[in-house]
């Protein structure tokens, strides 16, 4: 390899001479070379795709042309060779351990195959490739050229082959992710099938396939994040809403213990369900087809180009198409020379080589000039260019020079081009790496060396393409969001028992037990629903005594206290006249008298919502959704809950009545009025106190 890219510098000078001399060499040249060329060829036929191991490496045959002029040429060589050439640049995707599985596959064409597998190339098109290749070569066949991942070009030259039917076949059936040897099998498939099969096969796969695409085959590390997303939240929202669910239903409501164990046991059993069954269903453990590279073949394309920097400090990519003619060759040689003996210079070495995220160093320029550095093992200036899509990036490894003002004062129109070099093949590379040694020649010297600090590591290849475990990255959050909405359905459910608890209260005039008042009791109640429920309790409540001799005790003040609000009628709560306000008092002091005849006395009513009956404690809450203004009110429980796990709800479920003053806008009860009901967050007996202040009696 050495040797061939010192003779190919040397024959790029020498075509820089006159026409008739340059002829005369060339031919001397082809003359010494044909003793050896027939000293070492053996025969071949290029149906034999058996992969021979000398395959693995970059250098041509003995015998070959040692520096081909083109792209095609070094290829013809490589095919003449082994007729499987697998790129030592995508190791990530297609390690060169792959070409006897393509070979394999080849030789089921049962027609001489050649295969290129190659970067893919925006500036080359793949069909001329593939004829320029044939006419080097010399050989008719089929030729297949796999670009990245996917079969992107085939042409069958002097033998019958449906290959256009064959690449129809495989663009639309398989998924874009299938992987180059599964495209590839698919090809050599439709190839064998012959061409009326092929054909009939390929309007199919064309008509089933025109407005939907098939489904991928791998899932990506976004994806299995939303598979430990989901298995997170079901882990969790099941079982607590089997809980929730069951509580809520058996709420006011006694049952026998073995139906009480039953529901825990039941919630416990879905979530080992769900723990066993959420690994079998998402079983993918990989992102892409993508084999695991080995150590060798990770470095192979490094060592290449090192090898090669070694022998001439400017390496073009064999592989990829010439975008520096002999004169700007000679040309960046002399700049070169001149920039090593200048004060405070040194070597420069240049690779034309493209940059592509399945390559060793995934992309990264920075990282691929750090390796080649590292096994060159000499200071200097290192230059990547990409032959494909024209970037340049220029590191300095050990010199004196200015590495900021390398950095950062470099023209764009030198490292990315302009709108000239992205409407030329050759991206301008040699004219704009001429004028990037003019701008080394003018960067500032330092007193000491200076170096590009060591890039950031490149995905592990045998992390990249294996996904994470389904019980990590998004799973801990799934957790959290499963239980919070369980705590939603279970509000979904009591909502929807709010909606249906009126229908069923008109045809029954009995209250409610007090362990559904938080779920059913409104926010913002009509008034038809408080003279309803107003009459019920305060019927209820005055039925459990005997007569105005029994209204004894804090029951019979309780009862005492709601029968003044209304001048002592109870229907008089289901007339016009009386104020929602005042009906809101009558319905907590006929609740609090019937909590105390049941033996749950309780001084306190829920502050949020009156209507949610007796409160335990007091808490501090949001009162308003505009700003962060507080009250320290008596809460129920589910108001607790609220309070503690989503403060802005509490807004939300406060009991709000009509403004008299408007008549239309509802207010939170204790900003409308001045009334009794005010009193209610201080405790029913304040409440009893303001009843008998505005009655005038003591």
């Amino acid at each position: 390899m050495r040797a061939a890219r010192t003779n190919h510098a040397w024959a790029g000078r020498i075509r820089t001479r006159s026409n008739g001399r340059a002829r005369v060499l060339r031919l001397l040249l082809a003359l010494c070379a044909l003793p050896a060329v027939f000293a070492t060829a053996t025969p071949a036929h290029a149906t034999d795709t058996t992969p021979d191991t000398r395959a693995t490496t970059a250098a041509p045959a003995r015998g070959a042309d040692p520096a081909p002029d083109t792209q095609a040429a070094y290829l013809a060589d490589r095919l003449r060779e082994n007729p499987v050439h697998v790129t030592d640049q995508l190791p990530r995707e297609v390690p060169r351990s792959t070409a006897p599985d393509f070979a394999r596959l080849a030789k089921k064409t049962g027609l001489p195959t050649y295969l290129l597998v190659l970067p893919m190339q925006n500036s080359t098109d793949g069909k001329e490739l593939l004829g320029a290749v044939h006419d080097r070569l010399g050989r008719d066949g089929l030729y297949v050229l796999i670009e990245g991942t996917d079969v992107a070009e085939a042409t069958a030259y002097g033998v019958r082959a449906p290959a256009e039917a064959a690449l129809t076949v495989t663009r639309y059936e398989l998924a874009y992710d299938a992987g180059p040897l599964l495209s590839f099998e698919r090809f050599v498939d439709v190839i064998a099938q012959g061409e009326e099969k092929a054909a009939s096969r390929a309007e199919a796969a064309r008509e089933k396939y025109r407005d939907e695409e098939p489904a991928e085959m791998y899932i990506g590390p976004s994806d299995r994040q939303n598979q430990s997303f989901l298995t997170g939240i079901l882990l969790t929202g099941v079982p607590l809403s089997i809980l929730l669910l069951a509580a809520y239903a058996r709420r006011g409501r006694t049952g026998k213990p073995a139906l009480r164990l039953m529901v825990p046991g039941v919630a416990l059993l879905s979530a080992a369900a769900i723990a066993l069954t959420a690994p079998v269903v998402f079983d993918e453990t990989r992102s892409s087809a993508a084999r695991l590279p080995t150590p060798a073949e990770m470095s192979a394309r490094v060592e290449r180009v090192a090898a090669g920097l070694k022998q001439d400090p400017v390496y073009a990519d064999p592989e990829s198409p010439r975008v520096l003619d002999a004169r700007q060759r000679d040309r960046l040689h002399e700049r070169i020379r001149d920039f090593r003996r200048s004060d405070g210079g040194g070597p420069v070495y240049i690779s034309l080589v493209p940059q592509t995220p399945e390559s060793e160093s995934a992309g990264d320029p920075d990282l691929f000039a750090a390796a080649v550095h590292a096994k060159v093992g000499e200071d200097g200036v290192y230059i990547v260019a990409d032959p494909d899509d024209g970037t340049i990036d220029v590191l300095n490894h050990g010199l004196r020079l200015d590495s900021s003002h390398l950095s950062f004062d470099l023209p764009d129109s030198l490292t990315l081009g302009d709108s000239r070099a992205d409407e030329a093949d050759d991206h301008l590379l040699g004219e704009r790496l001429d004028r990037l040694m003019t701008f080394l020649d003018e960067t500032p010297r330092t007193d000491r060396p200076q170096s590009e600090p060591a890039p950031a590591a490149a995905p592990r290849a045998a992390d990249e393409n294996t996904l994470p475990a389904l019980y990590s990255t998004d799973f801990w959050p799934g957790l959290f969001v499963g239980a919070f909405a369980a705590l939603l359905l279970s509000g979904l459910v009591a909502g929807a028992t709010w909606i249906v608890r009126p229908l069923w209260r008109r045809r029954s005039p009995e209250p409610e037990p007090f362990d559904r008042l938080p779920f059913t009791a409104p926010t913002q109640p009509s008034t038809s629903y408080l003279r309803r429920t107003a009459y019920a309790e305060l019927t209820a409540l005055g039925a459990q005594f005997t007569g105005p001799n029994d209204r004894g005790g804090r029951s019979g003040d309780l009862l005492d206290a709601a029968l003044l609000l209304v001048d002592g009628d109870p229907g008089r709560t289901r007339r016009p006249g009386v104020d929602p306000a005042t009906l809101v008092a009558v319905i907590v002091l006929a609740r609090a008298g019937r909590a105390a005849r049941t033996g749950r006395p309780s001084n306190l009513c829920c502050g949020v919502n009156p209507l949610h009956g007796p409160a335990e404690h007091r808490h501090h809450v949001r009162v308003s959704a505009d700003g962060n203004r507080r009250r320290l009110l008596p809460v129920c429980a589910p108001c607790h809950d609220t309070a503690v796990a989503e403060p802005g709800g509490i807004p939300g479920r406060l009991l709000k009545l009509p403004d008299p003053a408007t008549g239309g806008t509802r207010l939170p009860y204790f900003d409308l009025t001045d009334g009794p009901l005010n009193a209610v967050p201080d405790g029913t007996g304040r409440l009893v106190d303001r009843v008998r202040e505005t009655a005038g009696v003591h």
